[in-house]
């Protein structure tokens, strides 16, 4: 286990990181504006989620064999790319959420759909596991050894800061998106920016180097 210093610091850390604008808190917040709170709370999970993964790969040195094939990293970026340009494609050609008497424009089963799109956005994107290579490692006590193990821990606490913040961005922009949404034809132009800035995080994930 990492001490508890290393622990603190790493929080501290993490929680300006994801606080810091981002292509994960970009979509979170213009996905709660465009469809509420609950489609909000299921990227931001999906999203944070999709950490695990790069934990994962960081500890079994996965995210290291990426960082030294150029072929490799260039197909994942360009498939999450292509994800993402089929998010904002998706969202331009939407006709807009109605609200249905609450400020959740998305329907129950809908969150699971969310929670998919935000995992697997975040999970194929390469820029962020070459981030996890870099920036856990510092926070590793070689002295208390298992290192894998103090990898994982500071993955979970990486991912639970993340649902929390993630979460407190969905629900205030889902409820200001619910205010902006009782106007006529506003909400189909939320559904407009929403598409901009996925097409817009996809030009970026595409020409984004390995360093």
């Amino acid at each position: 286990m990492p001490g508890l210093d290393a622990l603190l610091a790493f929080l501290a850390a993490s929680a300006l990181i994801t606080l810091a604008p981002g292509p994960d808190n970009l979509m979170v917040l213009s996905q709660s504006l465009s469809r509420g709170r609950a489609a909000g709370l299921g990227l931001a999970l999906g999203c944070a989620l999709g950490c695990l993964t790069h934990t994962l790969w960081a500890t079994l040195g996965v995210s290291a064999l990426v960082a030294s094939s150029p072929a490799l990293f260039t197909a994942l970026k360009l498939a999450g790319s292509a994800y993402l340009v089929w998010l904002g494609i998706g969202a331009l050609r939407s006709p807009g959420a109605r609200l249905t008497g609450s400020d959740s424009a998305s329907p129950p089963e809908s969150w699971w759909r969310y929670l998919r799109r935000g995992f697997i956005a975040n999970a194929i994107n390469p820029k962020v596991g070459l981030f996890f290579l870099a920036f856990m490692p510092q926070f590793v006590d070689p002295a208390a050894g298992h290192a894998g193990l103090q990898m994982i821990v500071l993955g979970g606490v990486f991912v639970l800061q993340t649902i929390l913040i993630f979460g407190a961005i969905a629900l205030a922009a889902g409820r200001f998106g619910a205010l902006l949404r009782r106007r006529p034809g506003v909400a189909r132009w939320l559904d407009r920016l929403t598409g901009v800035v996925f097409l817009g995080l996809a030009a970026r994930l595409a020409l984004v180097g390995r360093h």
